[in-house]
């Protein structure tokens, strides 16, 4: 009964983490237009950096002395990833719809399954793999290589599960000693810091206070999703609570209508499915790999 309240829990918690990553993708959208790009990664960076280093300072996982050599090295090339993810990703979320965006994105959990395979020899079964081409296939229906919705936009969105790739590589090999929010603050740090370079070598929009407070909010939701991701992995089973990541794209959608009259059309919606379909596949062969061995708690994996 305990296990099943506590997979219930980390689920509750997974949909709360995912609707603080999404209504923070919405928000710092509406800032599309009006402010640059890097002015909207540095300003919603420096509220970001500053909730996660007070959470981080209240948990005392500050002390970045704790961190071996080793570890260092894959925490800067974890940042390195979620630094270029999120660059691509609100480069394609300024200019394309916030629902497609997001439903590329989702792909991750399935190009990861390859890249664990080409990059760090774990084997994967003809099922996984089927799964992962078809999840590729979702990809492409939504992208649409050819057709006039293809665009930039949608290359760089498709560079943002890249990125990410490479940022979840980097988490499955950190030591299990390295504290998660000291990790998510020197990333959050590293994508303000990136923001701060491009709006010093770019231009400078006016920025009013409704811009503030909107990226201050943003940060705020973004900041919800990073403690809950935090909060989810420490209670349930990751094979029952992981499958509740695709919630996020209820959230793209429905802000997508309400905020920007944004409505997916049939073949964004028949990839997404496609996408979610193959993803809770993959999720439902790796738990079944993992028994009957509990499966493994991934470190908190942040979101752009």
């Amino acid at each position: 009964m305990d296990r099943r309240s506590d997979n219930l829990r980390g689920a509750l918690f997974m949909v709360v983490g995912m609707a603080g990553f999404g209504l923070n993708d919405a928000l710092i959208k509406l800032t599309a237009g009006e402010l640059t790009l890097f002015q909207a990664i540095f300003l919603r960076g420096l509220f970001a950096t500053a909730l996660v280093a007070g959470l981080a300072g209240w948990r005392r996982a500050l002390d970045l002395r704790t961190i071996a050599g080793r570890d260092r090295r894959l925490v800067a090339l974890r940042a390195f990833g979620e630094t270029g993810a999120t660059l691509c990703f609100l480069y394609a979320l300024f200019h394309m719809p916030l629902a497609n965006a997001t439903a590329i994105v989702q792909a991750v959990p399935l190009a990861l399954t390859v890249a664990a395979a080409l990059v760090l020899g774990e084997r994967v079964g003809w099922r996984r793999a089927t799964a992962a081409g078809l999840g590729f296939v979702g990809v492409l229906i939504i992208v649409r290589p050819g057709f006039a919705g293809f665009t930039a936009y949608s290359l760089s969105a498709m560079g943002a599960v890249g990125f990410l790739v490479l940022r979840d590589l980097a988490t499955r090999r950190l030591s299990a000693a390295v504290p998660s929010l000291t990790v998510t603050l020197i990333t959050a740090a590293s994508i303000t810091a990136m923001g701060g370079i491009g709006v010093a070598a770019g231009s400078w929009q006016p920025v009013a206070p409704g811009h503030v407070a909107l990226l201050a909010t943003a940060a705020v939701f973004l900041f919800v999703g990073y403690l809950f991701m935090v909060k989810t992995m420490r209670v349930g089973d990751v094979g029952f609570v992981a499958p509740f990541r695709y919630t996020i794209l209820l959230w793209a959608v429905l802000a997508g209508i309400v905020l920007f009259d944004e409505w997916p059309d049939a073949w964004t919606l028949a990839g997404s499915a496609l996408i979610v379909a193959t993803g809770l596949y993959t999720l439902h062969r790796e738990r079944r790999r993992a028994s009957p061995r509990e499966a493994p708690r991934d470190a908190p994996r942040d979101s752009h």
